[in-house]
C-alpha cells in the first residue's frame, strides 16, 4: 500500500485515477511506485497500468521509464493519462515536458498530499477535454465512482429515469467513452454530491426521493417536452412501497438506533431516509472526508480506533459502514454503505440513486434488523 492511503479513505491519486479509468478506453497510468499502482487497482474493476518505479529511476529520473510506459500502450485507447504520485511530484520532474514529444497525452498532478479522494477527482475532471455541444440535449450525470460498490447500479438507475422521462443520456462522468466528452449535454445531474464535476449546469442531484424529484421538475422547466409524470408517478410508487413495509415493521418492532459511517453525501442520505421512514434514532455519523452540517450527530473521522471507541459507547442496533465498523459492531446488524466491503459477493447492480436505490436501502436494513432479531 502507497504510504499516502489511508484504509478508511483513498487519497488524492486514487481519486485521480478513478475518475479517469471509468472512460472504457483510456490507458490510465501510475506515474510512481508498485505500492502506489497497487492501491488503486486492487479497488478498481478496470485494468490501469503503473510506471513501477525504481530506487534508481526516482534518484536518477523517471523520464526514460515513463515515455517507454507511454509508447507501449496498445493503440486501440483513445487517450493515454497519467497520473503522477507523491515522489515525482516532490523530487520536481516536468512530466509535461518529459512527453512533450508524445501526442495525445493526459497529464494529472494527483500525488496523495494534496488531499483527499475528492481532491484527486476533481483534479482529473479539470484536465478531462469536456465540452458542452449546444446541438446535443443529452443530459449528463456525474459522481459515478468506480469503486464504490452501487457504481454499476447507480449507471443504470440514472439510465433508467432519463429513458422513463423521455430525455437522452449525454456525458456520465465517469463510465462513458472518451468521445463522449466532446458531446456533453447542456444541464447536469449529480449522483453523489461530494464528487461534483465542472460540465453544465447543475440541474440536482438523484441521491434520494425528494432530491430525485426536485431535479426532474428542474429538468422539466428546461426540456417542456419531456415526460415528467412517469418519474413521478416511480418516485410515488417507491415511497408507497416504503411506506407500507416500514410501517408493518414499525407495528411488531422499535425504531433503530443507527451509527451510519461512510462518506458525507452517502451518510446523510442514509441519516434523512432512515429518519424519514423508520423514526430512526440517529446515534451519530462519522464522516470519511470532511466535517458534516446536518441536524444529526456528526464528526469527521477517518481513523479505526475512534470508530470502534465510538460504536462501543453508543452501542447501536444497526451499523452502516465498510468491513471495518463490521469488524467491531458486535450484535448490530450490518449493512455495506462504503468500501472496502470485504467478505461479500456483489455480482447485480446496486444502485443508492433514485427510487429503485431507496427501495434497496430500506430492504437491506430491515432484513438487517430482522436476521439480528432472530438471533437473539
Amino acid at each position: 500500500m502507497s504510504h499516502c492511503e489511508n484504509p478508511l479513505w483513498p487519497c488524492a491519486m486514487t481519486g485521480a485515477v478513478a475518475c479517469l479509468a471509468g472512460f472504457e478506453d483510456v490507458a490510465v497510468i501510475v506515474h510512481g511506485s508498485s505500492g502506489c499502482y497497487f492501491y488503486p487497482a486492487s479497488l478498481l474493476p478496470y485494468p490501469i497500468y503503473g510506471s513501477h518505479l525504481l530506487e534508481t529511476e526516482i534518484i536518477f529520473g523517471s523520464g526514460s521509464r515513463l515515455q517507454d510506459v507511454v509508447t507501449r500502450m496498445p493503440g486501440t485507447h483513445a487517450a493515454v493519462a497519467v497520473v503522477t504520485t507523491c515522489v515525482p511530484s516532490l523530487v520536481g520532474e516536468d512530466i509535461h515536458a518529459l512527453l512533450a514529444g508524445v501526442g495525445g497525452v493526459l497529464v494529472v498532478d494527483a500525488p496523495g498530499f494534496i488531499g483527499q479522494f475528492e481532491r484527486g477527482w476533481q483534479a482529473a475532471q479539470q484536465v478531462l477535454p469536456a465540452r458542452v455541444d449546444p446541438e446535443k440535449t443529452g443530459v449528463n450525470i456525474d459522481g459515478l465512482n468506480p469503486i464504490d460498490p452501487f457504481y454499476r447500479g447507480n449507471v443504470l438507475e440514472a439510465r433508467r429515469l432519463l429513458s422513463l422521462a423521455g430525455l437522452s443520456p449525454g456525458t456520465f462522468f465517469s463510465s462513458d467513452r472518451f468521445q463522449s466528452l466532446s458531446q456533453s449535454g447542456a444541464y447536469t445531474l449529480s449522483t453523489n454530491p461530494d464528487l461534483t464535476g465542472t460540465v453544465g449546469t447543475p440541474a440536482g442531484s438523484l441521491l434520494g426521493l425528494e432530491a430525485t424529484r426536485r431535479a426532474f421538475r428542474t429538468l422539466g422547466d428546461r426540456y417542456p417536452a419531456m415526460d415528467g409524470d412517469a418519474v413521478e408517478k416511480e418516485i410515488a410508487r417507491a415511497e408507497e412501497r416504503i411506506s407500507k413495509v416500514c410501517d408493518k415493521f414499525l407495528r411488531r418492532h422499535n425504531p433503530p438506533a443507527v451509527a451510519i459511517f461512510g462518506s458525507r453525501s452517502y451518510a446523510l442520505h442514509a441519516a434523512d431516509l432512515l429518519t424519514y421512514s423508520l423514526d430512526a434514532s440517529i446515534l451519530c455519523i462519522g464522516s470519511r472526508n470532511g466535517p458534516v452540517h446536518a441536524a444529526y450527530p456528526a464528526e469527521e473521522m477517518t481513523e479505526f480506533p475512534s470508530i470502534k471507541e465510538r460504536i462501543e459507547r453508543d452501542h447501536p442496533d444497526l451499523v452502516l459502514g465498510s468491513s471495518y465498523e463490521q469488524s467491531v459492531c458486535g450484535d448490530a446488524a450490518f449493512v455495506p454503505l462504503t468500501p472496502p466491503i470485504r467478505g461479500r459477493i456483489f455480482l447485480h447492480a446496486r444502485p443508492l440513486i433514485g427510487p429503485e436505490g431507496a427501495l434497496l436501502l430500506i430492504e437491506e436494513v430491515l432484513n438487517g434488523c430482522l436476521d439480528r432479531m432472530k438471533k437473539r
